[in-house]
Formats: C-alpha cells, structure tokens, sequence
C-alpha cells in the first residue's frame, strides 16, 4: 500500500494526478514570463500604502467609484475619477507621464479593471491595485472622508496584526 510519505509527488491514492496537478504546471520560463506580466498590470495594497507613506510616490492613485461611494472613505490623496468621467476628466485631472494606480471597491469588482483599460486605451501607464478599498481598509490602511481621517484595526485574517508586513 502507498502511503502519504511514500507516494509520488501529485499523485492521489489511486495513482492519478491530484485535482491541483490535473493540469500540470508551467515550464518555468513560461510561469517566470507570466509572473513578470502580472505584476506589471497589478499591485497591491501594502506596497501603495508603503510608497505613500514615504512621502514621494511616484505614481498617482485613483478612485474610480461614484461619488457617493467615495464620500464614504478613499485612499488619502488619491484622485476621484469615476471610470464613466474617465474619457472626458482624465486629460485635465492626470499627467499622462505619471503612471496612474487604480481601485475600486475590492476583488469582487472588476470596476478598477474597467477603468485600468479606459486609462490604458488613453495612453497612461495603469496598474490595478488588487483587493480595492475593502483591503485598504482591512489591513489598517488610513481612509479620507469630508470628516477628516480615520484608521480601523488591521483584520487579522488578511494583514499581520503585529508586524508592519506580512514579509512577503
């Protein structure tokens, strides 16, 4: 009998390959390729509210929800452009030589997606900031509203709650 311990890597106890190596994996060149891609196109939540906290990002960040959203909280110095305004606004609100990060409400929103492409299809320099303001918010990140600033508890299921990172 096969056990745990002694069974081939993928393989299930009846000798087939797992549901997770069903379709095995990318050569490495290809996932490296891959990988590189994505992290072009996507950043996150730490690493915004890192390089905002040191004072000189280089880059823009925008809000692309409506307006009755972005009364209820947005990143703190970031720029309210709702993906509809974004043909006829961006030109005067957003320097085209200055990439542009972008967010919405969280993963289950493709409204960043949406407004990464109208920006993209404009000629800007765009990435998508994974998770949106939901992640803003739960992992500690300070949000801006008319009555001023306000920073809730780090959920500890999706940001380290004594550590400045996850060390990722």
């Amino acid at each position: 009998m096969i056990t745990q311990q002694s069974r081939p890597t993928g393989q299930s106890p009846a000798g087939a390959p797992s549901s997770v190596l069903a379709t095995p994996p990318a050569v490495p060149a290809d996932a490296a390729a891959y990988f590189a891609a994505r992290l072009a196109f996507h950043t996150d939540v730490a690493d915004v509210h890192t390089a905002l906290s040191a004072g000189a990002p280089d880059f823009v960040v925008v809000d692309c929800r409506s307006t009755a959203a972005w009364d209820q909280g947005h990143v703190p110095g970031a720029v309210h452009l709702p993906t509809a305004r974004i043909p006829a606004d961006a030109p005067q609100l957003l320097d085209p030589e200055v990439p542009v990060v972008v967010y919405c409400w969280g993963p289950g929103c493709d409204g960043a997606t949406r407004a990464a492409l109208a920006l993209a299809r404009l000629g800007y320099r765009v990435k998508e900031m994974l998770g949106g303001i939901e992640y803003w918010i739960r992992e500690g990140c300070p949000t801006e509203t008319w009555q001023g600033t306000e920073t809730r508890p780090a959920d500890p299921l999706t940001a380290p709650v004594d550590e400045g990172d996850c060390g990722c």
